[in-house]
């Protein structure tokens, strides 16, 4: 993404005016938005427009147009789920178990970045993803396609080449695992500006994950691995649901970042 720094003195608003405004519609690092947003605007009538969506409580990345992910900055649509910071410990885990060449798929893939910024970090990596989310697919293929990749419209596995079965090394599945009823407790950045289909999982938020799972033997190669992320609360029976559909789970936390990875292992 080109972006065209703009001399504050020839904005229509000063900075101080601008981080003013940011902080008082309840953004915490005001200062360091607003010189991304400075950054990002290529003219002072876009700062403007830029500044009033994030004050209208538009995600930063949506405004910005993209989000950071591993050193990296990944393109992010309106209306697209952002990619989490926390998220990161996943990939880390992907990559810590990913053999030379490895064949990736990233379902659910929202943006794309999961599989992007994983397969950036390997050797001679093959990539495919999918979401059943229009606006995702446009999203991801923008990212999916600057990796090597290619991306998929459809439900979970069904639009993945049939070629793909018994061949997956990795199994990225961020699957929604937020439980119905909590949804409305969501901040709103993420209740009104994400898509639904990203955030809701269900009665008990492992809804998705269940299909995941079902399926998951039949695709995976000899040792592959599936890797989702779930709360600390969820993992054990995340873990159980792992077990029953054949695979041998592993939990793996990580306090700093308030992440819970729970991997299943075809043997």
């Amino acid at each position: 993404m080109a972006v065209h720094p703009i001399d504050p003195a020839h904005t229509d608003a000063a900075p101080d005016t601008v981080v003013s405004a940011l902080r008082a519609a309840g953004c915490v690092f005001a200062e360091d938005e607003a010189e991304l947003l400075r950054s990002a605007a290529r003219t002072p009538q876009e700062l403007d427009a830029m500044v009033e969506r994030r004050i209208a409580g538009h995600p930063l990345e949506h405004v910005l147009g993209w989000a950071e992910f591993r050193g990296v900055r990944f393109a992010v649509d309106e209306g697209v789920f952002v990619p989490r910071r926390r998220t990161e410990f996943l990939v880390e885990r992907a990559e810590a178990l990913a053999p030379p060449g490895a064949v990736v798929v990233d379902l659910c893939c929202g943006s794309g970045a999961l599989g992007a910024a994983l397969v950036a970090a390997l050797d001679g990596a093959e990539l495919h993803a999918a979401d059943i989310d229009p606006a995702a697919v446009r999203c991801a293929r923008r990212n999916v396609a600057a990796a090597g990749g290619r991306v998929y419209e459809g439900d979970l596995y069904a639009p993945l080449p049939r070629a793909l079965r018994g061949r997956i090394d990795v199994l990225l599945a961020n699957v929604p695992y937020v439980p119905t009823e909590e949804v409305a407790f969501l901040p709103a950045e993420a209740r009104v500006h994400e898509a639904r289909v990203a955030l809701d999982g269900g009665a008990d938020g492992l809804d998705v994950l269940r299909r995941v799972t079902a399926e998951a033997t039949a695709w995976l190669a000899p040792g592959g691995c599936l890797l989702f992320e779930t709360s600390e609360r969820q993992a054990d029976t995340a873990a159980g649901i792992v077990a029953a559909d054949g695979l041998t789970p592993q939990v793996a936390t990580c306090e700093d970042r308030y992440a819970t990875v729970v991997m299943g292992t075809r043997a």
